[in-house]
């Protein structure tokens, strides 16, 4: 039974402390979302300067491969703009309408690079295997110079988005495109290689092959988590049952419901739950206590938790800890 008096839903507004802070960055001041612009602006000017070098090396040398090594670097430059635009309205404050803010438009993002990952990966497969069909002449020098260059281009993205990648799902998707086109570029110049020492001409597709490989893994890796946020799935370097365990190992907490926990953004989780409370413990006391314990083992800072007062019975009358049907909500 939930006692208006002291009972009514409280909620912990997002703190911003040290915890929140990312990692990697060697320095705990400034905002994490202008360092990540800044961060996706350095690589997408890279990007943007040599992809016009490979895909016109590419048609000089007449390399599949490096032609798919171009288009992409250019499907990189499509995801850094996209990025960038998420970033942008990530960091624009609430409104009365959007009252979380535009947080999930990083996650978008991600998901349509995670999708335009996987097209130029179906792209390079058919052109790869027509290749095979009707092998033609490649330039192997020139193919092993030009992917030199792109592979020098991307060891610097990937240096400048290192720090940002592991607090922001939307940096991780860029630095996962930048990764495999890395990948990407060490396949080239082997393939290059081949040609140019021995005209091993079937490696350029072969190459190719294995560039939409690694292509497709990187996609379906940050699809994968793109929905796993906008489905609203627990993080998964946390355990509901040991956020559960923890919370009713709290003095005063009898038992609990309706347990939720999701994330709203890249980092941003919350938590809500309906706890059942022995009388004799003070609410607000006990209540701070909960917020530590979630904040102090699970680095969950935004919580919604609303007291109901025990009056003997247990049965919250919930199927189990996770369903909560407001008609089965005691009253």
């Amino acid at each position: 039974m939930t006692d208006d008096s002291t009972g009514k839903s409280q909620e912990n507004t997002k703190q911003k402390g040290p915890a929140s802070q990312p990692s990697g960055l060697g320095h705990h001041h400034g905002d994490p979302r202008a360092q990540n612009r800044r961060r996706l602006l350095m690589v997408l000017f890279l990007a943007l300067g040599y992809a016009g070098v490979e895909l016109v090396g590419g048609l000089w040398t007449g390399s599949l491969a490096l032609l798919a090594d171009s288009l992409h670097m250019i499907s990189d430059v499509a995801a850094l703009a996209l990025s960038l635009l998420a970033v942008w309205m990530a960091a624009r404050p609430a409104s009365e309408r959007r009252t979380f803010g535009n947080s999930r438009a990083e996650i978008l993002a991600a998901l349509a690079n995670g999708l335009g990952l996987a097209v130029v990966a179906v792209f390079i497969s058919v052109h790869a295997v027509e290749r095979f069909m009707s092998p033609r002449e490649v330039a192997g020098g020139g193919v092993m110079v030009i992917a030199t260059g792109g592979l020098i281009i991307n060891l610097a993205s990937l240096w400048i988005l290192e720090a940002g990648r592991e607090d922001s799902l939307n940096v991780r998707g860029a630095w996962l495109h930048v990764a495999s086109d890395t990948l990407a570029s060490v396949g080239v110049i082997l393939a290059g290689l081949g040609i140019w020492a021995f005209g091993w001409i079937w490696l350029d597709p072969t190459v190719s092959i294995v560039v939409s490989v690694l292509v497709l893994l990187s996609a379906w890796h940050l699809i994968r988590e793109a929905l796993d946020v906008l489905m609203e799935t627990v993080p998964g370097h946390l355990d509901p049952e040991a956020i559960r365990t923890s919370l009713l190992a709290v003095p005063g907490v009898n038992a609990l419901h309706c347990l939720h926990v999701w994330t709203i953004g890249s980092g941003e989780v919350s938590l809500s739950s309906h706890l059942v409370v022995d009388r004799s413990h003070e609410p607000e006391r006990l209540l701070q206590e909960v917020r530590s314990r979630l904040t102090d083992r699970f680095q969950i800072d935004h919580t919604t938790i609303q007291i109901e007062i025990s009056e003997g019975d247990l049965d919250t009358g919930c199927a189990d800890f996770y369903e909560c049907e407001p008609s089965a909500v005691p009253s």
